[in-house]
């Protein structure tokens, strides 16, 4: 089938595909950090542009799962469980807290109803993941998604860029950073991206809260569906997290060969910083025009103070 649009735009898409594939390539290679893979795809999103938008959401979703399982193999599940009790009562908290403050902030800036909804829920437990999850439960339409995915998906790049160094500056430990950090940025890429930048403790700390976070998907599933008197769909449940807590536990009582377990986990890692490579390059000037003012300033209004409430509990 022969391709009948101007030179000049099969020339651009090919000069897009180059740059891609180039930064693609790049990432394993060089062994690029999470940080710089994602402003290396920014760049790319902002001026060659994604060739293949479509494909990469679908490549990244579930890259990003295998990357988690793949993690979950170098952790205890001993840890894992401690971990996860310690960000408890912060979940539950700020859970709280993004729900209701975002009803408020929503018919201050006057956001439709939905969009303020979903914004709301990935503010509270998992960005994109969480939005997916609740948008079928409230029968979202494809621009009530992209909106509200969109507004996540800026604040989740300014984030991934932005906390290592607050937590530095501060003084942060380890262990504050990541509990700081897997409640106060919405997807578990950008967490696992900014922990994995300030260190090995911090990445295990902050994914299993976050993974411990994106377990109320479930109770949130079912009070949306009683909210908005719609039918639950399981099919929207995170599986993988059980997958990954079934790395652990294989990791911590069959004693797997200490090279296949750090060779999994350098995967998964590099796994990671190709997945934020290809969500920075699904960034482009008419993705932050789709959002609009109104939804981005709630958003934005909402998480600065997860951010600082969360911040501020954390280095109490």
């Amino acid at each position: 089938m022969s391709d009948n649009r101007p030179p000049h735009q099969r020339k651009k898409k090919t000069l897009a595909i180059a740059v891609m594939l180039a930064g693609l390539v790049c990432v394993p290679v060089f062994n690029l950090s999470a940080g710089t893979s994602l402003v290396m795809g920014i760049v790319i999103g902002l001026t060659a542009g994604n060739p293949f938008p479509s494909q990469s959401r679908f490549v990244t979703k579930y890259l990003l799962q295998l990357a988690i399982v793949g993690l979950g193999f170098g952790m205890n599940i001993h840890k894992v469980v401690e971990a996860g009790k310690d960000g408890f009562v912060f979940t539950v908290l700020t859970l709280s807290l993004a729900m209701g403050l975002g009803y408020l902030l929503g018919r201050v800036f006057k956001t439709e109803k939905i969009i303020s909804y979903l914004i709301s829920t990935g503010t509270a437990i998992c960005g994109g993941s969480a939005i997916a999850a609740i948008s079928q439960v409230v029968e979202a339409d494809e621009k009530e998604i992209s909106v509200s995915i969109g507004t996540v998906f800026i604040l989740n790049a300014v984030a991934l860029l932005i906390f290592p160094p607050i937590g530095t500056y501060i003084g942060l430990s380890q262990q504050q950073f990541g509990v700081w950090a897997a409640i106060a940025i919405h997807d578990t890429s950008s967490v696992v991206g900014a922990a994995a930048h300030y260190g090995n403790e911090a990445l295990m700390t902050a994914t299993t809260v976050k993974l411990a976070r994106a377990l109320w998907i479930i109770p949130l599933v079912l009070i949306t569906s009683f909210i908005f008197r719609k039918q639950s769909h399981a099919s929207s449940f995170p599986w993988f997290i059980l997958l990954f807590i079934m790395a652990s536990v294989a990791s911590t009582y069959f004693r797997l060969p200490e090279d296949a377990g750090s060779l999994i986990v350098k995967i998964s890692k590099t796994t990671f910083s190709i997945t934020l490579f290809l969500i920075g390059t699904g960034i482009s000037l008419s993705t932050i025009r789709s959002v609009g003012a109104r939804p981005l300033l709630q958003g934005v209004v909402l998480w600065l103070v997860v951010l600082s409430v969360s911040l501020f509990f954390v280095c109490s």
